[in-house]
């Protein structure tokens, strides 16, 4: 026997003493690299609360930080911490969440990266109620917020009705939407020019998506609708596998897709409509969060990815809008709307070279 005879191979070794990967050994991997990456999207959205809080044009230290919290009354320091960065900053992490949970269902259900309830006019219907509250009946703080949420419920349910004939097909809804995101939009325009210079003033403020008026009255709704709606996402998005490889598929995995799909869209347009109810339709936060997630997860869906991703996006965009210009603070809406259209174009343009664009 030669000397230079190969020895055996460890266990759970190639010939070349490589580790084989077993699919179950890639699965613990893949579960590993997610909870990794969701960990430091949660370290992102922590340091982005914090820095809110705590930074800006009034700096607050963190020893004073806990002794506000603790109940001290430290003259001006508390007034500006628990009655204006601290509900803005859980206002904007709580819409965050809603926004980017709701538009992953969105574009997972459907397959289509456009598919966000900003574009497919779900955000209109609550924008195009908000503003005729306050044009024709002079409402004003919770009442145009229950009109913003009554008007995307009945635009989502009128979206769904038109577009379900022989079951809905998600180009059929995506296009369904965008109609009428064209007839929402012309209607708070002719709403808005029909109006007075200061009511016009309080509708455009609105429309821009602002977390200026932050309120606790307003984050104990949220947080009441979001502990609802949240683990309904988390449970009914058990068929959102099957769905995103379509119907025939999904109905062959045994998910039955009608239910399924009236289930995940009623909870996705409920958490849109309380996050444009709390701050106003703040855009593009819904149709980027989904996208980027599965890219930072490699292609893969992860509802708690898009929440978290939401969360930054929102935390980091309001506090450029508050700390941009001296003594002035822009709606987040601004901030955010920057981004939603180079993403558009870069989303439109890498589709195209992989053969999938128009």
């Amino acid at each position: 026997m030669s000397a230079l005879q190969q020895a055996p191979a460890p266990a759970g070794q190639g010939p070349a003493g490589v580790r084989s990967s077993s699919p179950a050994g890639a699965r613990v991997q893949r579960r590993r690299s997610t909870a990794r990456r969701v960990a430091a999207a949660a370290f992102a959205v922590t340091v982005l609360f914090a820095g809110n809080v705590l930074l800006g044009t009034y700096t607050v230290t963190i020893p004073d930080f806990l002794r506000i919290l603790g109940g001290a009354d430290i003259p001006g320091a508390s007034f500006i911490v628990l009655e204006n960065k601290l509900p803005r900053a859980v206002i904007g992490l709580l819409i965050g969440v809603a926004f980017g949970v709701s538009g992953a269902v969105f574009q997972t259900m459907l397959r289509n990266p456009l598919a966000s309830p900003d574009i497919i006019g779900i955000s209109y219907g609550a924008s195009a109620s908000a503003v005729a509250a306050i044009v024709l009946f002079g409402a004003a703080g919770a009442a145009v917020s229950l009109s913003a949420l009554v008007g995307a419920m009945v635009v989502a349910a009128a979206i769904y009705l038109i577009s379900r004939r022989g079951g809905v097909a998600g180009y059929r809804l995506i296009l369904v939407g965008i109609g009428f995101a064209a007839v929402m939009h012309a209607l708070v325009s002719f709403l808005i020019t029909r109006t007075d210079l200061r009511t016009a003033s309080e509708a455009v403020l609105w429309l821009n998506g602002s977390l200026n008026s932050s309120t606790w009255d307003r984050v104990a709704v949220l947080v009441a609708s979001l502990l609802v709606l949240l683990p309904a996402a988390v449970v009914l998005s058990r068929s959102l596998q099957g769905l995103e490889l379509g119907d025939d598929a999904a109905a062959g995995l045994g998910v039955r897709v009608e239910a399924s799909r009236l289930g995940l869209m009623s909870t996705a347009v409920a958490l849109a409509a309380v996050a444009t109810a709390a701050a106003g339709p703040v855009a593009s936060i819904a149709f980027l969060s989904g996208p980027i997630a599965r890219r930072l997860l490699g292609n893969r869906p992860s509802l708690a990815m898009a929440g978290l991703v939401g969360a930054v996006i929102v935390l980091a965009a309001d506090f450029v809008a508050a700390n941009l210009i001296d003594g002035t603070s822009l709606p987040v809406g601004v901030v955010t709307g920057v981004l939603g259209a180079p993403f558009l174009l870069w989303l439109l343009a890498t589709a195209n070279r992989r053969g999938q664009g128009g």
